[in-house]
């Protein structure tokens, strides 16, 4: 009885075995291709769920059947206006036909190495056919922002405003996508979407860049300073029109007070002196020996008629 049972056992053990062996499942995030001998047989197992297989001679090969990522590294390319960029891509791809992938790549990393060579082909093509400004604006259709100090003279120059597009960056994307679409649909791939991740200027160019940049800013403020030393000459021209209208004006005021003080002092001469024939006298008497300080220094020889008012009080003195 006990050699019967030793082989009753390795039957059950056997039969185990076999049983598991030739079963497997399907998870809802895979699809299944099984191959016998290395190659595939029957059609692509795509339901989840428990299914069998020939033990030993089959082999389950799964494959992920949920939306994929493929990020690219940054690579230089040029653009149509001869300017090198960096470019950061990034896809969505996802495996719509398992055996035509399974046949051509095998696995995932193959898949992404494929992606890179044709992605990377086509984003080089594209950016080569467009000018920068093409692939930095999103779209056609948004009117960018203008420096609200420019004056009108310097917008009919079109200073400060960028150059007018004809497609923009999400188009030159669709383009990218259309290109590439075709060339992986061979490996059983849908791509589904493409998107510049980052673009960049080049080591090289950013330098050239940013003096154009400071050129630009340059203009704008010697503008600014020009306007600003225009200002200050008017001001300084008004500042001495003004004070010369001022003096002008205070001078006038002086002289016509001046005058009108001269007008009444003599109005009060007049009236002090015309009281009487001595007042009259005396008047004329001072304002002689006054008028005698102001002509006669030390060393004035006077000619004189005798028949002058000046020598007339001379000629009455005693020695």
């Amino acid at each position: 009885m006990k050699p019967r049972k030793m082989m009753l056992i390795l039957l059950l053990t056997a039969g185990a075995y076999i049983a598991l062996s030739s079963l497997y499942t399907v998870g809802e995030v895979e699809q299944v291709i099984i191959t016998q001998f290395g190659k595939p047989v029957g059609e692509p197992v795509t339901t989840a769920g428990l299914k069998t297989k020939m033990p030993f001679i089959q082999d389950v090969n799964p494959i992920d059947k949920r939306v994929l990522e493929w990020d690219g590294s940054p690579s230089d390319m040029p653009t149509k206006d001869k300017l090198y960029i960096s470019v950061d891509l990034y896809a969505r791809w996802r495996i719509t036909d398992p055996l035509q992938y399974f046949l051509r790549l095998r696995d995932e990393r193959s898949a992404q190495s494929r992606l890179d060579d044709i992605l990377g082909s086509e984003t080089r093509n594209a950016v080569a056919k467009h000018e920068l400004i093409e692939i930095i604006r999103t779209t056609k259709d948004r009117v960018p922002l203008r420096d609200a100090l420019l004056t009108d003279a310097e917008r009919e120059l079109n200073m400060g405003a960028l150059v007018p597009i004809q497609k923009g960056r999400a188009l030159v994307e669709a383009e990218i996508l259309e290109a590439a679409a075709d060339k992986v649909l061979v490996f059983g791939i849908e791509l589904l979407d493409i998107r510049f991740k980052r673009i960049n200027y080049n080591e090289s160019v950013r330098p050239k860049i940013y003096d154009r940049m400071i050129s630009e800013r340059r203009q704008i403020a010697e503008r600014f300073l020009s306007e600003g030393n225009g200002e200050a000459a008017r001001i300084r021209g008004n500042r001495v029109r003004d004070l010369n209208k001022i003096q002008s004006e205070a001078y006038r005021q002086v002289e016509e007070i001046r005058g009108l003080a001269d007008a009444k002092a003599t109005e009060v001469y007049s009236s002090a002196y015309n009281q009487s024939r001595e007042a009259v006298e005396f008047y004329e008497f001072t304002r002689t020996m006054q008028s005698y300080k102001t002509i006669i220094a030390a060393n004035t020889t006077l000619v004189l008629s005798t028949d002058s008012d000046l020598f007339s009080f001379l000629k009455g003195m005693n020695p």
